[in-house]
């Protein structure tokens, strides 16, 4: 994918008629944001949420405030399925004695997802009831019949040996992929695990080459196994990165020692460079100008699996390191974390996930851009979504209506100001789009870019990452010495 930033976001939006015909009753859960939309680029007016000021709907009634910052979770409580201390002990001997689950690491990142309450209020691998509305609604009705989003379905397969020797049983213990026991699956249900109809309607095609489902489906059992979890202990990876991996419940409490009265969160799977830097700074100021006192940024890579091109979680981190050291984003005001969640490269799809995942996590602002974790067509060249369609979708999509959504702009190389800025069409020939594959042939050839891309540091990471890479192809293609 482009690491050009061209980021066209619509907000979640009612249109002027729908406010007009609508009675009174039917817009007091909606607050109207006098003024100018926050980047001015939209024709409709954005209804943003406000924390607490009151304002008038269309035919001057007073409208209720509405709290924004460290909004509700999915389900009004997070979910939380580590074993406690006390209980562990018990835990794992009864384990010992369960019929066994082997996980793949996919699978353990599935579990520490759902274990911290990313997926609240999912509390397990869905059985079959919640996997047919998330793949076919993209959502979950709870008892009370409220609606949230749930876009991908969070699933265990198991082979047809496994199934067998689970017999009927209610309980498993599962494995993790050096055999540690990490959870137990309580009051389980199997199912069968209809590999086509799952690709075909998460990823809108069933063309090979997806990096997520050659990973994890197309070699996966043809069963699936949900049921609740019980977590022995907090998923670690001993990587040197578990700090950043901060659960919802830790995020929201960072965010109120920061006193945040309102937390805009970016997700991203590439290094930081300028252009991303200007649209998170500027989305700060724009929400000063909105009557917010401390905005907070939640800098959110991705931290579960990825393409094997994609920038290692590692290097991506050093290199977030040091944008913040060169004061490119303001330490104060930003909080880098890891997500933990896998990822699929679902477009519309996946990014409904994205922005679900970051409600729980008490974001109530959400910054989406052209494509979201969209890539290109495994078999075609061609984008394998349309570029515009993910905003679109978050601007409709069920269970997210409490979720504002930032609209953002084009940004790119200014060759007249020699630094990233917004994209100016009347003065586009001073203009330079670098794409991902511009951007990694610079840093393969040791060739520096423009200057104001990337900061230096930053840039530092990505040369010594590349160069490692072709110091490691140049042992792996030198002819092994023969004896005489």
């Amino acid at each position: 994918m482009s690491l050009t930033i061209k980021l066209h976001v619509v907000p979640h939006i009612i249109p002027h008629t729908a406010i007009r015909r609508a009675p009174v009753a039917a817009v007091t859960n909606v607050k109207l944001l006098v003024g100018k939309p926050i980047y001015g680029a939209n024709e409709l007016l954005p209804f943003l949420y406000r924390r607490t000021t009151r304002s008038r709907n269309m035919k001057g009634a007073v409208l209720p405030a509405i709290k924004s910052s460290l909004i509700d979770p999915d389900g009004g409580a997070l979910v939380d399925l580590v074993v406690p201390e006390g209980e562990r002990a018990g835990k794992v001997s009864e384990a010992e004695g369960l019929p066994k689950v082997k996980l793949t690491k996919v699978d353990v990142e599935w579990v520490h997802v759902v274990s911290e309450g990313w997926a609240s209020p999912l509390r397990g691998f869905m059985r079959e009831d919640e996997y047919l509305q998330s793949l076919h609604f993209n959502s979950l009705r709870m008892e009370d019949g409220k609606v949230v989003n749930m876009s991908l379905p969070i699933v265990l397969a198991i082979d047809d040996g496994t199934k067998e020797s689970i017999g009927s049983a209610k309980d498993v213990a599962l494995l993790g992929p050096d055999g540690d026991v990490i959870a137990i699956l309580r009051s389980i249900e199997i199912y069968k695990h209809n590999k086509e109809e799952r690709i075909a309607r998460t990823w809108g095609t069933t063309a090979p080459g997806l990096p997520y489902v050659e990973e994890s489906i197309t070699q996966a059992g043809n069963w699936l196994i949900g049921g609740d979890l019980e977590v022995l202990k907090t998923i670690k990876y001993n990587d040197g990165l578990d700090h950043y991996r901060l659960s919802p419940k830790e995020l929201r409490k960072e965010f109120d020692k920061r006193g945040a009265d309102a937390v805009f969160a970016f997700q991203l799977r590439n290094p930081v460079h300028n252009g991303h830097a200007l649209l998170m700074n500027d989305t700060r100021r724009r929400l000063l100008d909105m009557g917010y006192k401390n905005p907070i940024l939640l800098l959110h890579p991705l931290g579960g699996f990825v393409k094997a091109d994609d920038v290692p979680l590692d290097v991506r981190m050093e290199q977030h390191s040091k944008v913040l050291e060169d004061k490119v984003l303001d330490p104060e005001t930003t909080i880098v974390a890891i997500f933990p969640s896998p990822m699929h490269y679902a477009g519309p799809t996946e990014v409904q996930w994205h922005a679900k995942a970051r409600i729980n996590a008490g974001a109530n602002f959400y910054i989406v851009g052209r494509d979201p974790a969209g890539m290109g067509h495994p078999v075609e060249k061609r984008d394998l979504y349309d570029p515009d369609h993910g905003k679109k979708v978050l601007s409709m999509a069920p269970g997210l209506e409490k979720l504002n959504i930032l609209p953002f702009r084009v940004a790119a190389y200014d060759t007249v100001a020699k630094k990233m800025a917004f994209f100016d069409p009347s003065r586009a020939q001073d203009f330079l789009f670098i794409s991902g594959t511009k951007m990694r042939t610079f840093a393969k050839t040791g060739e520096n870019p423009p200057d104001g891309f990337m900061c230096p540091g930053g840039w530092k990471v990505l040369v010594k990452y590349y160069e490692s890479l072709q110091t490691e192809d140049t042992k792996q293609q030198k002819p092994a010495a023969v004896s005489a």
